[in-house]
């Protein structure tokens, strides 16, 4: 496949990953009849066989003996799998309370939240810009706390537990799909249980609440998936530039949502505290596009000069050849 071609499938899948995370908030909020806890468990339930099909069609199972000789990173995701499920059970939660515009928030504010990550635990050193985004963050954190009359801890728990597991992916170094499986296979068991006994109450909905609903409960393993798929087949395609651009789509798909579709309350403080944030992000883009694009010039006057020093070697190997051959 073409350069060009590779790009332009990775953007639709990557669009379509980001699209759907996106809109998840809609399939979220058909299943408000549910307890959010009971959603999750099912999310998590439904995963594993889907994780499964997955992996069958696929025919990739070498990695499974390597993986259960290396302790740590098994600990590793667990802790994964463990701060996933306070994200996803936190998101569908905001759904159903009418705050998916809090939600959003949380995954802007995420970025910023891996930058702090990368300075404090990575020992990564940030460029100038970078620390101007960081403190355009903490200020919008704070003009928001004002003006929701607390702190925004939904966001702020959002962020930072999307961030850790962020974090924790990076030091796993497992493949998408590997991953999802092994942390959908430790997240069964208890997920399980807990469907066991909301149903031994008489608390469960998946079966009172008719087949639609039954059928959407079951297809939360797809919902989660799928777009985790398509994100593996962007994210080996497109540069990582793109791929922070794009992951702005999900929030911002999240704030329309609410906007317009669930018309939670938007009053003047939030807007302010909402605008620092997306200037904050501006920057960072900029920072990123500009320090992108000087890499590539670097690359290439680096690979200029490779070439021009091999060309004068080759001129000079010549040259001596043929002072030799007149020589004789």
């Amino acid at each position: 496949m073409q350069p060009s071609s590779q790009t332009r499938t990775g953007l639709v899948f990557g669009l379509a990953a980001y699209g759907m995370w996106g809109l998840l908030p809609l399939y979220w909020h058909l299943l408000e009849s549910t307890p959010a806890a009971e959603t999750l468990a099912h999310r998590m339930v439904w995963s594993l066989p889907t994780a499964v099909a997955i992996l069958v069609l696929l025919r990739r199972w070498g990695w499974i003996r390597p993986l259960l000789k290396e302790p740590r990173k098994i600990g590793l995701l667990f802790l994964a799998a463990s701060v996933i499920s306070v994200n996803w059970g936190l998101f569908i939660w905001a759904v159903a309370n009418d705050r998916v515009i809090e939600a959003s928030l949380g995954y802007f504010i995420n970025p910023l939240v891996s930058i702090a990550f990368g300075v404090l635990l990575l020992r990564e050193r940030l460029r100038r810009t970078q620390w101007l985004a960081v403190a355009i963050g903490v200020l919008a954190v704070v003009v928001l706390s004002v003006g929701y009359g607390q702190l925004p801890w939904l966001s702020i728990v959002l962020a930072f537990s999307f961030a850790t597991y962020g974090l924790l992916k990076k030091r796993v170094q497992l493949d998408g799909v590997e991953s999802f499986s092994t942390e959908t296979a430790m997240q069964f068991l208890p997920a399980l249980g807990v469907l066991l006994y909301l149903g031994s109450r008489g608390e469960a909905t998946f079966a009172t609440d008719g087949p639609a609903h039954a059928l959407l409960l079951a297809c939360t393993g797809i919902a989660t998936a799928l777009p985790l798929i398509f994100f593996g087949a962007a994210a080996v395609r497109l540069p990582l530039s793109t791929i922070g651009l794009l992951q702005y789509m999900a929030p911002a798909f999240m704030f329309v949502l609410g906007l317009l579709v669930f018309h939670e309350p938007m009053p003047a403080e939030r807007w302010a505290g909402f605008g620092l944030v997306w200037a904050a992000l501006v920057l960072l883009t900029w920072d990123a596009l500009r320090h992108a694009h000087r890499g590539r010039a670097e690359l290439r006057a680096r690979a200029a000069a490779a070439a021009a020093t091999a060309a004068a070697g080759q001129a000079s190997s010549e040259a001596t050849t043929e002072s030799i051959t007149a020589r004789q």
